[in-house]
């Protein structure tokens, strides 16, 4: 037994590895790119270590003042939007956990949201719904349209559903409230589904690019995301001074294309190991019953 343990053990330690290698490796070369020389990088002589080390892509996207405001954007958004969506999530989630018999419309409600999960009015009435409610070229355009998300309500609501009663009944025999209730009891037990919906929420704001393209009537109110895009896309078709001109000359669009995802790509790589524990547990809970 304690041979096909330490076997096991072994086996599933290799397998992780090796998937934890594959997963790295990428970033790597996309890193190793975005540091090597235009030759270098079109001939692909890149691997995994930079040839022709130069950090022109790195500069060419940090020292415009477009940038700066980009990411000042996304950070807005992320801020703003990850704390709307939870909250909405937590109090929509919350009532709905309840029975039939403590809420009666319960059953109404649920229907109300499962539709849109399965139909939605499509683009054009979504961007007419945006443009008539006056929130063009704001930051509320790339967060009220989907401020609440169906999907992770569904998810934290059947969390709340786990929670034993015993625990509400007693707070309210002590004079609890239901916002008390919770804030005390609920959203505490609740921390490691809340922690995985803040992850999916933030990588959703942080990753979006379209909206920004859509809603945003200026380039100065883009997100990093959208204005990184618009970099790659539109590289020779705006106007760009006589300096950038020279920097554009000395790298290829492969180059500041691995720069680019990798810069979108590292804020979510600083913040998930913060966040992995709530996640796993958020994942794993429950499925052990005693």
């Amino acid at each position: 037994m304690a041979f096909s343990r330490q076997l096991f053990v072994v086996t599933n330690s290799i397998v992780l590895a090796s998937l934890f290698v594959l997963g790295l490796l990428p970033f790597i070369h996309l890193l190793s790119v975005s540091l090597s020389s235009n030759l270098a990088a079109v001939s692909n002589e890149v691997k995994l270590w930079p040839v022709g080390f130069t950090v022109e892509a790195y500069k060419f996207l940090g020292q415009k003042p477009e940038f700066l405001n980009s990411l000042a954007v996304s950070l807005e958004r992320v801020v703003l939007g990850t704390t709307l969506n939870m909250i909405l999530v937590v109090m929509a989630a919350y009532p709905l956990s309840k029975e039939v018999e403590r809420f009666r419309l319960r059953t109404l409600y649920v229907w109300f949201f499962a539709v849109t999960m399965f139909l939605g009015g499509g683009l054009i009435p979504t961007y007419i719904v945006v443009k008539e409610t006056g929130i063009m070229d704001t930051i509320w355009a790339l967060i009220l349209p989907g401020a609440l998300s169906v999907w992770h309500m569904v998810m934290l609501l059947n969390f709340f559903r786990s929670v034993p009663k015993d625990l509400e009944e007693a707070a309210i025999v002590d004079g609890a409230g239901k916002i008390k209730i919770l804030v005390k009891i609920y959203v505490p037990i609740s921390l490691p589904a809340i922690a995985t919906i803040l992850l999916f929420t933030l990588v959703g704001h942080w990753n979006s690019w379209f909206d920004g393209i859509l809603y945003m009537n200026s380039p100065s109110h883009y997100p990093l995301q959208s204005y990184l895009y618009t970099l790659v896309t539109k590289i020779n078709i705006e106007a760009i001074s006589t300096e950038d001109i020279g920097t554009l000359n000395r790298l290829s669009e492969k180059t500041l294309r691995s720069a680019q995802i990798f810069l979108g790509a590292l804020p979510i790589m600083l913040v998930y190991p913060f966040l992995q524990r709530y996640f796993i547990k958020g994942i794993t809970v429950g499925s052990v019953k005693e």
